[in-house]
């Protein structure tokens, strides 16, 4: 009988972050500058990355395949966001809101699988320099990568086909800005307890693992670096330490807020503004935090741009 009564909606309708005309297009300015130095940077540091031959180290490697996340996953939600922004209809078919999901979901995942794989690499180039090398060689380096990716891909996948097995009666407005789990449980009509269990489970052993690989990489960093005599290398190393543990923190912390929480305590104004850090401030500031304060960064760019100019 309720099936009977369930009312099939061809398409989603996004309520996005404000509903004000004036405050959309302010907010498609910011964004747009946002998402457009998102790409830039990133894309940049990949391309410096392969053309410099002094970057091609297993920190850089990983950093690359960073970059490359931050711009898929943003590329995922920014440009429909624009849209909507200049749009008076904001509605996204069923099948684009589920491949919205999955690849959002996919690329997040690698996120916090990538974060976690450079903190073990900084652990390993500190605390074991001697076995750097045969710790973190091209194979190695190579298959984390990988188990990162399929990890991501095969658990981004068993959310978005729990979330889409759900039934979506009672309306099709999602108070969001793009698809994510929390908003479409809280906007079901269905049982959504295996749902949050599964979210639960499979989104805390690829978080909960990141955090503890960081944490426990950290721990013994951080030990080894008290034992150094030199202030100038204990300054350096605190700061580079410090500059990647606030990165993590903002990251981890928005997603143990937004998917950690049973639907019931779910507040979808407040948990729209903190989806803004991770899916479109983060992946801007990541190139920054991770790149442009490194000393070797600095030096390729000039390296490249001064060739260059000479050359031209």
């Amino acid at each position: 009988m309720a099936a009977e009564n369930c009312t099939v909606f061809a398409d989603f309708i996004l309520l996005g972050l404000s509903g004000r005309q004036d405050v959309q297009q302010g907010l498609f300015v910011l964004f747009l500058l946002v998402y457009g130095i998102t790409v830039i940077t990133n894309l940049g540091m990949i391309l410096l990355i392969n053309m410099d031959p002094s970057l091609h180290t297993p920190m850089y490697y990983f950093l690359s395949n960073l970059s490359f996340c931050d711009v898929c996953y943003s590329s995922t939600i920014s440009p429909k966001m624009l849209v909507d922004f200049l749009s008076e209809q904001k509605n996204i078919p069923y099948n684009l809101c589920a491949i919205q999901m999955y690849f959002f979901g996919a690329f997040a995942d690698v996120e916090c699988l990538m974060l976690a794989v450079m903190a073990y690499d900084r652990y390993v180039a500190i605390c074991n320099p001697l076995l750097y090398t045969t710790a973190m060689s091209r194979s190695i380096c190579t298959q984390l990568v990988t188990i990162a990716y399929i990890t991501g891909l095969v658990d981004s996948a068993i959310h978005t086909c729990f979330t889409f097995r759900l039934s979506f009666c009672n309306s099709n407005i999602i108070n969001h800005f793009f698809c994510d789990i929390p908003p479409l449980l809280a906007l079901s009509s269905s049982d959504t307890t295996i749902n949050e269990i599964v979210m639960f489970t499979f989104i805390g052993c690829v978080v909960g693992s990141s955090i503890i690989t960081v944490l426990l990489s950290y721990s013994y960093i951080i030990t080894t670096i008290l034992r150094m005599n030199s202030a100038e290398g204990r300054h350096k190393a605190f700061s580079t330490c410090a500059s990647h543990l606030t990165a993590v923190a903002i990251f981890f912390g928005t997603l143990l807020f937004m998917y950690f929480r049973p639907s019931t305590s779910y507040s979808m104004d407040t948990d729209k503004m903190a989806s803004v850090f991770y899916t479109v401030v983060i992946p801007m500031l990541n190139p920054l935090i991770y790149s442009l304060r490194n000393k070797d960064v600095k030096g390729a760019l000039k390296k490249t741009f001064g060739t260059k100019l000479c050359s031209g």
